[in-house]
């Protein structure tokens, strides 16, 4: 059986500017190329230290949770109203939907506002214990052809 892997293996030489092997080899090459042997040098990071700035940079949490709140939308809202509003995402409990006129503005927030947010409940307790609905009319504006 072999003995354990060391976690941190020390290199059995280490080249410094003053060692007499870098001196001799810069002499047999003409150069001395020890200042870009050291610019190369790149640390090597473990995975395990890469993956959360990945996976924060890319915000791949948020995006899971909109895509989270669409597949719910698509799945427990009416198909007249998923037809003219789509949810954008979800903040703090408060659900935002985009909707194609003011029209379905107006509905969503006077009169199916209750209905919705009964819906979204097992989701919004998750994040929040603030459950509200705002909408934000994504038609054409008045005067644009």
């Amino acid at each position: 059986m072999m003995p354990p892997a060391r976690k941190n293996p020390k290199p059995i030489f280490r080249a410094g500017p003053s060692s007499s092997r870098s001196r001799v080899l810069a002499q047999w090459r003409g150069v001395d190329v020890t200042p870009e042997e050291i610019a190369r040098a790149t640390p090597a990071r473990s995975s395990a230290d890469l993956i959360p700035l990945v996976l924060k940079e890319w915000r791949l949490d948020a995006k899971q949770a909109e895509a989270e709140v669409v597949k719910v939308w698509n799945s427990l809202i009416d198909p007249v109203v998923t037809a003219h509003a789509q949810p954008s995402r979800l903040v703090k409990g408060t659900l935002f939907v985009d909707v194609d006129s003011s029209v379905w503005l107006a509905e969503i927030v006077r009169y199916r506002r209750h209905e919705i947010l009964a819906r979204f409940s097992p989701v919004s307790v998750r994040r929040s214990s603030k459950k509200s609905l705002s909408g934000r009319d994504e038609g054409v504006p008045d005067g644009a052809v």
